[in-house]
């Protein structure tokens, strides 16, 4: 499958791995494997993944093709509203938004449509659709686009931090205050490829949080995120010394973690409101707690109680 694209304005003066990456829509290091097996190269000059992509480059795209496996379907991902121009789905924890280099788990995007669910094309190719996306660990209200004015509309609405997402989580140890921001830039960290970090060079995030419920041990919040970094509620979280309960990646004790049953991060995506792209009514839609989150609060309402009494 071999065909030649002009440089992207918005690309030019990249590594072309980075270029590579933002093209096809796979990660750095795929990108990378295509450089180097010549699948990806810049006309009439030679390449490596550390060449710039400059003004005139084409670029050449000779891919293998693939046969890939059919994907395994979410047959318990619950669908929580859909009309003509959207469909918000309630993700269970273990499914990712979309295909990527690596994941051969479900899929919000696959499972939709192998449900006969019609998507728009907007968007990049395997995310047709998406405007947000929730962490494969993360479970909750994730929004997808129907219709070519839902995608258009929804992707200004989150870009312009419009529509509103209310997260619950449960972060170690008790918070000090009642409610606070916190608003620090986020970018990738450079000992990993998956985690991401505090770091002056980042994207601006802004969270704001307010105590729902404090067990001594850990405190339950909800989360209002001005801002949608990856991993933002996590890192921000994990940089005031209150990692969220069962969050390894990010510091989570892995005793409490254990004792309250988990096997991820206490996160839930629990209320999106925006404004309908086709009716302009102001939309809310909400969701409840999973069995796994609450059976940890169970616990950790069980040890307060002890404390108590104690």
């Amino acid at each position: 499958m071999s065909h030649v694209v002009p440089a992207p304005d918005a690309l030019v003066g990249r590594r072309f791995d980075v270029a590579v990456a933002k093209m096809l829509g796979v990660s750095r290091a795929h990108a990378t494997e295509l450089i180097e097996t010549r699948q990806a190269s810049i006309l009439g000059r030679p390449t490596h993944k550390a060449s710039t992509l400059c003004a005139g480059d084409t670029v050449e795209f000779d891919l293998v093709r693939q046969h890939p496996v059919p994907e395994p379907i979410a047959e318990d991902m619950a669908v929580v509203y859909e009309d003509d121009d959207i469909v918000v789905v309630d993700k269970p924890v273990g499914v990712a938004a979309h295909a990527s280099v690596g994941w051969t788990g479900p899929t919000v995007l696959g499972s939709l449509l192998d449900r006969g669910v019609h998507i728009t094309s907007y968007g990049a190719p395997g995310r047709q659709g998406i405007v947000s996306r929730l962490d494969v660990g993360t479970s909750g209200l994730m929004l997808v686009c129907k219709s070519e004015r839902a995608y258009t509309e929804m992707r200004r609405q989150f870009a312009q931090h419009e529509v509103v997402k209310i997260y619950h989580a449960l972060v170690q140890g008790n918070l000090h205050e009642d409610r606070a921001t916190i608003d620090a830039p986020i970018g990738r960290a450079k000992v990993s490829d998956f985690r991401f970090t505090i770091t002056p060079d980042g994207k601006p995030a802004v969270t704001h949080w307010d105590v729902l419920e404090r067990f001594g041990e850990a405190t339950l919040v909800s989360v209002n995120l001005e801002t949608g970094r990856t991993h933002q509620i996590r890192v921000h979280f994990s940089s005031i010394g209150h990692p969220l309960v069962g969050d390894g990646m990010y510091g989570a004790n892995p005793v409490l973690t254990a004792q309250c049953g988990l096997t991820r991060q206490w996160l839930h995506a629990m209320r999106l409101e925006f404004r309908h792209p086709g009716t302009h009514v102001w939309t809310t839609v909400s969701s409840s707690y999973p069995a796994d989150l609450a059976a940890a609060l169970t616990v950790m309402r069980q040890h307060a109680d002890r404390r108590v009494g104690d």
